[in-house]
């Protein structure tokens, strides 16, 4: 399916990360927002306010996070593509109902335009410290995608993959970016509406008295009922069976949580984008997400200059984890270098997926501003003289 044409503003521009973030959700058909006014993400949705009546669809300013967070899930089930956009604190509101949306399978996308923290913190200055809460933030076992843009131009870009991935899994996908990446103008290139491929909301083709609402497909995603077409469907966010059900045994939560799982894991080929390069010789491996890939380029050219075998792993999908990415990597490589704008989150998963075979260097940096690369460069240095190969 192609984009819809009245959605995309095509053509090169000039835009900040909040601005193209809004476009690539308006070019995947996104057509409800709920949201909260939050520094530093307030942008998407001021702009989405602007757009919304030229393509058709509807903007409404919540009375918080957890209220915007519910309503676009209500929207979704009315048959529209919707999301939600905040920061820190409100990203922390909005875990039970990210959680709910796992349950009941609603395909949604979840912004957050990262800051520094906890609390209130730095509401104008740029974090990556929500990587955890990103995964873990709400209760029980459940599989999450998160991706990561590092540019305007994947703001745009990794929009229109979040929505496709959000109506591939039936699952809310969160985009985490930050607030450099969010503030900063760069050039962005938009396709024709005609170029962007779009997936579809898959609509069962089962009569009402056929469907059932929780019957997974052979790829483990149930398919949805068109509203207004007849279908009476039950939705709750305790453990339920495949007519959605409340199902209060050790069977059903064994069964149905593991799908939520699988669903995901079973496709973590499809769904973790990694750019690489110069990973082949390299006895040091950079890697890095968001705003801090940014950084750690003119590091590793830094490195080279120095005659040191460096490469670079950036993850534009962090959840699901790369583990078998990572394993072999950790084989092949001295050290992974680990820059990240928190005390140090993302990079306990590389401890975890190495599985000692190599050092891993953590390099954090508690927000407020980026690294400096020199920084950066000498965890590169220290890694390619030691290392445990």
């Amino acid at each position: 399916m192609k984009a819809d044409p009245k959605g995309v503003m095509t053509g090169t521009h000039y835009l900040d990360g909040d601005h193209a973030a809004c476009e690539g959700a308006l070019a995947a058909g996104c057509r409800y927002v709920a949201g909260y006014p939050i520094t530093p993400s307030t942008e998407v949705v001021e702009r989405f306010a602007g757009r919304i009546p030229c393509v058709g669809g509807i903007f409404m300013q919540m009375e918080d996070e957890i209220a915007s967070s519910i309503a676009i899930q209500g929207a979704v089930w009315a048959g529209a593509k919707a999301m939600t956009v905040t920061s820190g604190p409100g990203f922390s509101l909005m875990m039970e109902h990210i959680g709910l949306a796992i349950m009941t399978e609603v395909p949604c996308v979840f912004i957050n335009v990262q800051r520094g923290g906890p609390s209130t913190g730095l509401p104008t200055l740029p974090a990556q410290s929500d990587m955890m809460q990103a995964r873990w933030g709400s209760h029980g076992d459940y599989e999450v995608i998160a991706l990561c843009p590092n540019s305007p131009q994947e703001c745009f870009d990794l929009m229109i993959t979040a929505f496709n991935m959000s109506e591939r899994f039936r699952t809310p996908v969160m985009v985490m970016m930050d607030e450099c990446v969010g503030h900063m103008t760069e050039r962005v290139v938009i396709p024709k509406a005609e170029e962007i491929e779009i997936v579809p909301r898959k609509y069962t083709k089962k009569t009402p008295a056929e469907y059932k609402a929780y019957l997974p497909n052979d790829n483990l995603v149930p398919e949805m009922a068109e509203m207004g077409k007849g279908y009476n469907f039950h939705i709750t966010g305790l453990t339920h069976d495949e007519k959605g059900y409340p199902a209060m045994n050790e069977e059903s939560q064994k069964k149905l949580v593991s799908r939520l799982i699988n669903k995901i894991q079973n496709y973590k080929k499809e769904i973790i984008l990694i750019e690489k390069d110069g990973l082949d010789n390299a006895d040091v491996a950079v890697l890095s997400y968001g705003i801090t890939s940014r950084v750690a380029e003119k590091a590793i050219i830094d490195a080279k200059a120095k005659g040191i075998k460096v490469g670079k792993a950036r993850l534009k999908t962090v959840w699901p984890f790369a583990d078998e990415f990572i394993l072999e990597l950790s084989k092949k490589v001295k050290a992974i270098v680990v820059p990240e704008l928190n005390a140090g989150q993302v990079v306990r998963e590389v401890e975890r997926a190495a599985k000692g075979n190599c050092e891993v260097i953590s390099v954090p940096h508690l927000g407020g501003g980026v690294h400096r690369p020199e920084v950066i460069l000498d965890a590169i240095v220290k890694g390619a003289q030691g290392g445990k190969r």
